[in-house]
């Protein structure tokens, strides 16, 4: 099996906006629309020149992967990989007790995620999947950049405070530096490029500025990675709230036609014949609808009319014959990668190799700048 990762990233010669974004201020309009313009810039570099970046994203594999992470990542990963961008998708099985008591079913939710990603369009053979526990020296490398950011610095940061805020607990110290945690993630592969939606680019933010300070500090060794924003909409749940697992609101992409239609059938809705698109007052037809739309291309106001005052019943038919369509054969390969488990395995374990062999090139790059080679 080929790596596909073995060669450094290559230098990029880019125009710079000027725009150098302090750490975790807020997005206001003038910063974003600066934003906004170098992320175009770059998206017309990757199209015109995918060998130049390395992408590294992926999930904390806290559940099984729905039509919300399909729809909201998974395929815009797979569009860039597609094109050639060198692509590593990291599962942070660590990461998931960030808010968590427990780990949960981590194993079967890592394999299934492998098993969707796969089964989605991503190569093993050019494409490195892994897992966070699987991988020391990247881990390792939390040490150093915790010493470059400050605890005033990351209790502003808003995934931080969010997640305090819900857990309504007591902040742990993985919680509090989850932000670091995944700088080092970004960085340990040298990755140039990360494929985020608005309310992420605080932690690109970070990155940079870890980056930034360590090559200050002890000599250049990171690039300062770009955030390429992503236009990927957001899902509801089939009751109209975040679409999660454990709310019992998801189309899970390991669902079959069966129970694709069981779930949708159980989705709630309300007695007015006439279909309207209304999130705030009509949030379970306005989710079907949400749903639908997306699996056929229109937008939820024209397939409403479509559906017009025939009721909840035909929507609710409507959108499985959609859903189930549209993942047809995402889910013959995801079933057909189920019935070879050594296989997915064995991807997997490739990939933690991969991913270990740079990870151990880059902690040595650091050992080096610092001077704690012995």
């Amino acid at each position: 099996m080929s790596t596909g990762c073995t060669q450094p990233v290559k230098s990029v010669a880019r125009k710079e906006l000027s725009y150098s974004p302090p750490i975790f201020r807020s997005c206001t309009m003038n910063s974003f629309t600066a934003t906004r313009a170098r992320s175009d810039q770059l998206a017309a570099d990757v199209a015109a020149h995918p060998d130049r970046y390395r992408i590294l994203t992926g999930e904390r594999p806290t559940g099984p992967l729905h039509l919300g992470h399909y729809f909201g990542t998974i395929a815009e990963r797979v569009r860039l990989h597609g094109r050639g961008v060198d692509t590593f998708i990291i599962l942070a099985d660590y990461q998931v007790i960030t808010d968590r008591d427990g780990i949960g079913q981590v194993r079967d939710n890592v394999y299934g995620a492998v098993m969707d990603y796969l089964a989605a369009g991503i190569d093993p053979e050019t494409a490195t999947i892994f897992t966070h526990s699987a991988v020391p020296a990247l881990n390792q490398l939390i040490l150093p950049f915790l010493s470059l950011v400050t605890e005033a610095e990351l209790h502003r940061n808003p995934t931080v405070k969010a997640e305090h805020s819900a857990s309504g607990r007591a902040l742990s110290a993985l919680l509090l530096t989850y932000p670091v945690h995944q700088a080092a993630d970004i960085l340990f592969c040298k990755g140039n490029l990360v494929p985020v939606g608005k309310d992420n680019l605080p932690h690109v933010e970070l990155t940079r500025v870890l980056a930034r300070r360590f090559n200050d500090r002890y000599g250049k060794v990171f690039p300062e990675p770009d955030a390429l924003l992503t236009s990927a909409p957001e899902v509801p749940g089939l009751d109209g709230r975040k679409m999660s697992k454990s709310y019992g609101n998801a189309i899970t992409l390991g669902m079959t036609a069966d129970e694709t239609a069981a779930v949708i059938r159980r989705a709630p809705t309300d007695s007015e014949r006439r279909i309207t698109f209304d999130p705030q007052g009509r949030p379970g037809i306005s989710a079907l609808l949400s749903t639908a739309a997306l699996c056929v291309g229109i937008d939820e106001h024209t397939l409403a009319d479509q559906i017009g005052d025939r009721g909840a019943g035909a929507l609710k038919q409507r959108t499985t014959e959609l859903v189930n369509d549209y993942f047809a054969a995402h889910r013959r390969r995801r079933a057909d990668l189920a019935r070879q488990p050594d296989l997915v395995r064995d991807i997997l374990r490739a990939g933690n190799g991969r991913a270990n062999a740079i990870a151990e090139r880059t902690l040595d790059e650091v050992r080096a700048a610092m001077g704690t080679s012995y």
